[in-house]
């Protein structure tokens, strides 16, 4: 899964923006195809969104409270403030969509780990099983 999910991301030729927060900007310029590559380009994502909508009337509003603006606009009859909104709304939904693409990556990076790990773990028990049992019992009586 670790493989294909990998590859995946890679053929989508995405690159981790130059202006990254995430680790300082420890993944800026990095393509895409890893779990802390897809996690930088998830937050750089929020920041992008975020940005747009500082200092304005929807900053912070989720895709929901702005669709409550957009019928309370078209209600007062403001279709230019109407078309505003729904532009922001259509952002914060785009980045909502892939910011969820991308953490679902994320999440299969860190099933993949689990898996992985608790194999080794269970071989390592399965070998101290196998030197236990190949141990002889001398019984006295």
């Amino acid at each position: 899964m670790w493989a294909t999910v990998s590859n995946q991301l890679a053929e989508e030729r995405i690159s981790v923006p130059a202006d990254s927060e995430f680790m300082g900007g420890a993944f800026a310029g990095k393509e895409v195809k890893g779990a802390l590559t897809a996690y930088a380009q998830a937050d750089t994502i929020r920041q992008h969104a975020t940005a747009g909508a500082e200092g304005t009337v929807y900053e912070d509003k989720t895709y929901v409270e702005l669709g409550t603006m957009v019928r309370e606009a078209q209600g007062a009859g403001d279709e230019a403030l109407a078309e505003e909104l729904q532009t922001c709304r259509n952002l914060v939904m785009d980045a909502s969509f892939l910011r969820a693409s991308l953490f679902t990556s994320v999440v299969s990076f860190g099933v993949s780990a689990l898996v992985m790990g608790l194999g080794v773990v269970l071989a390592f028990i399965g070998a101290a099983f196998l030197k236990l049992a190949s141990k002889k019992v001398v019984a006295t009586a």
